[in-house]
């Protein structure tokens, strides 16, 4: 059932109701949730998650509900996007975000994020059931807080999920990477000794939160990439303490405003990150809250950190960018997995029929994505979803001195925790698994049975009753 008006999150849970679990009242914030996604991350289920009336740290409760594990599925991801296949991403993705679509502005009247404003001291964090995750963490972070600053220079505005570390009532810390455009934005304020104006805003529909994940150029506004993912204009509406300087989504759930003063710094973390690792307590900007604002009834969204719930919307959006920069020297590319289980580190490319060096350049133009640690390439016969058939590619096409090949001293991530202390380039390696090249144009064929057969044999397991067969 399709509900009226603009996309947002409410149309999405009403659009998928049955895949959403109604968690009984009175939750505690602090790692019930949490708690609960990590059980359901082993067992490679993934519900999305409504929480009523949870128990705060003061011990009151929430008014507001909490919807997690949003997006911990690839196939729920893909029914959000409209795409049939979430094996077919990484091509959509690169397409939808690049062509874009541009954004309208509405009234305030018209912008649902602001129906409840609360300015000055009423503008308090502590009315937001905002969940501490994990043991050692120093209290409660907005984890789906996307983050919007723009660049003085050319005024053209960013936006990316970052932690902030709620404190106060109008008081949080707020971390933006330090290889982040909002960072370069941010420190480009305080050379003028200028505080850097910031809104965050919280809750929509996940076409929304994956295109605004897209890897853009800086500057670049992230509001065309969102729209050509949502498939309509995106509805943005000027913030109520900075104005049009700072749009935010009319149809988003929460938005928090404030400042960052020059140069105030205080500790934050350690915070459990996407490597699945508590990562290490850092300096980090104070933002000062100024203003409050949210729908009468909105709902907090918030990310499992370091869990699929946030892996798989940021991985869709890597895919992308990746099915983008290597297709620009490989012809031969078809598609792009970036596995959860391999973080944001590993990247799979699949080729039909590479010419000789194309998988190199491929595989070259992969590891020079900052992320990207290991990149593998194999042939269109392997299926870069499935980790037994990469393997099997592995175990029998790859000789090590002859297909793989280590770049040092590339740009790498911050938060790899493999990395020794002060290092902030990384090692990575490429393997070449692919067997379409002259040299290998003896290896045997695959082991196969006649397609007739292999029909009636589905066929048949198609109405035998699978839940007698004996378990491994």
């Amino acid at each position: 059932m399709m509900a009226d008006g603009p996309r947002d999150l409410r149309s999405f849970l009403l659009e998928h109701r049955a895949a959403t679990w109604h968690l009984p009242a009175g939750l505690d914030t602090r790692y019930d949730l949490t708690a609960l996604q990590h059980a359901l991350d082993r067992q490679r289920h993934f519900p999305i998650l409504r929480a009523e009336r949870m128990l705060t740290a003061d011990g009151g409760t929430a008014r507001l509900a909490v919807i997690t594990n949003l997006t911990a599925s690839r196939k729920l991801c893909a029914r959000a996007l409209g795409v049939g296949d979430h094996r077919e991403m990484a091509a959509w993705y690169a397409t939808r975000s690049a062509a874009g679509i541009a954004p309208r502005i509405v009234a305030r009247d018209s912008a649902p994020v602001q129906q409840h404003v609360m300015q000055g001291a009423q503008a308090d964090l502590r009315v937001l059931p905002v969940l501490t995750q994990h043991e050692l963490e120093p209290g409660p972070y907005l984890t789906a807080a996307h983050a919007t600053t723009y660049d003085p220079d050319s005024l053209v505005d960013n936006t990316a999920i970052q932690r902030c570390w709620v404190q106060a009532a109008q008081r949080m810390s707020w971390f933006p990477y330090p290889s982040s455009h909002n960072a370069r934005n941010l420190a480009k304020f305080w050379r003028r000794d200028e505080a850097c104006p910031v809104a965050f805003w919280i809750g929509h529909h996940p076409a929304v939160l994956m295109g605004t994940q897209a890897k853009l150029r800086y500057p670049e506004s992230h509001w065309m990439a969102a729209g050509g993912v949502l498939g309509e204009p995106l509805r943005l509406v000027p913030s109520i303490t900075h104005g049009e300087r700072i749009m935010v989504p009319a149809d988003a759930e929460i938005v928090i405003e404030g400042w960052a003063q020059p140069n105030q710094l205080a500790p934050d973390g350690p915070f459990g990150e996407y490597t699945g690792y508590l990562g290490p307590a850092v300096q980090a900007p104070i933002c000062e809250v100024t203003c409050i604002s949210m729908r009468e009834d909105a709902l907090y969204h918030d990310y499992g950190s370091g869990l699929t719930d946030m892996l798989v919307p940021d991985n869709l959006a890597m895919e992308g960018k990746l099915f983008q920069l290597a297709k620009a020297v490989a012809p031969s590319l078809r598609n792009v997995h970036v596995p959860t289980a391999g973080r944001r580190f590993h990247a799979r490319l699949q080729l039909e029929q590479p010419s000789r060096g194309e998988a190199r350049d491929a595989l070259t133009a992969a590891l020079a994505y900052r992320r990207t640690k290991l990149a593998l390439a194999v042939d269109t016969d392997v299926d870069i979803f499935d980790d037994e058939s990469v393997e099997w590619a592995v175990a029998t096409r790859v000789q090590w001195s002859r297909d793989s090949f280590v770049i040092d001293a590339l740009s790498g991530s911050s938060l790899d925790p493999s990395l020794d202390a002060g290092e902030n380039t990384a090692s990575k390696i490429a393997i070449d698994a692919t067997r379409a090249v002259p040299t290998r144009a003896n290896a045997p064929p695959v082991a196969t049975a006649p397609a007739q057969n292999a029909a009636r044999a589905n066929a048949y397991l198609a109405r035998a009753d699978s839940a007698a067969w004996p378990r491994a």
